[in-house]
């Protein structure tokens, strides 16, 4: 399964030009931890992230942290994305493994990456989303998977598939099978989201 079927395509984006205070409201509005920044061509250069904004935004009240003698800081804090943000962001390609990118989370502890195909945002994957492609119900999956065997091999009402808990069994009912064929429904049912394990038997 690859990331562009699990990933969330409508994306909250921001400007670099875009102000601070402006960005902060959004990430509290929509409860977003962070958020892409692209540019004017749809490109991704940067994440700005709640610390981003909170990092030399919250004035220290001089009635706690300063004397009578000492002066007061008039240094403004910064204005714009391109400001605060961060440049250096991780990212993954849509064509992805899913496997590959949970590892990367997990690895890494990231919560979310933004995704990209030919260097432009299409996306933006989570943990939840990958959460979500695992907890699907079985017979959801198990309607899917038999769509997606159906159509492989030209043979409707030719196959049972059954599913408990993401394992899937395919079973041909009738006519003649390979194992060049056993082994591409295998490789097929691998990117139907939800399963864990596949097999295929023969019936009868």
């Amino acid at each position: 399964m690859r990331i562009r079927d699990v990933m969330t395509r409508d994306v909250l984006t921001v400007g670099p030009r875009d102000h601070v205070k402006h960005v902060g409201g959004l990430l509290t509005e929509r409860g977003f931890a962070a958020v892409p920044v692209v540019d004017d061509g749809g490109r991704l250069v940067g994440m700005v992230a709640e610390a981003d904004i909170l990092r030399s935004r919250m004035p220290a009240d001089p009635r706690l942290h300063l004397r009578r003698d000492q002066p007061v800081a008039e240094e403004p804090p910064p204005q714009t994305v391109a400001d605060v943000m961060t440049s250096r962001v991780r990212s993954v390609d849509a064509g992805a493994d899913v496997s590959d990118v949970a590892t990367l989370l997990l690895e890494e502890k990231l919560r979310s990456v933004p995704v990209l195909d030919g260097g432009r945002l299409v996306g933006i994957v989570s943990r939840r989303d990958l959460l979500r492609a695992l907890v699907r119900s079985d017979a959801a999956i198990a309607a899917d998977l038999l769509a997606l065997v159906e159509e492989y091999t030209g043979e409707p009402g030719t196959w049972d598939v059954t599913v408990r808990d993401g394992a899937a069994v395919i079973t041909r009912r009738a006519g003649a099978a390979d194992e060049t064929e056993f082994r591409a429904l295998v490789a097929l049912a691998r990117t139907v989201g939800g399963v864990v394990t596949v097999e295929v038997t023969r019936g009868g």
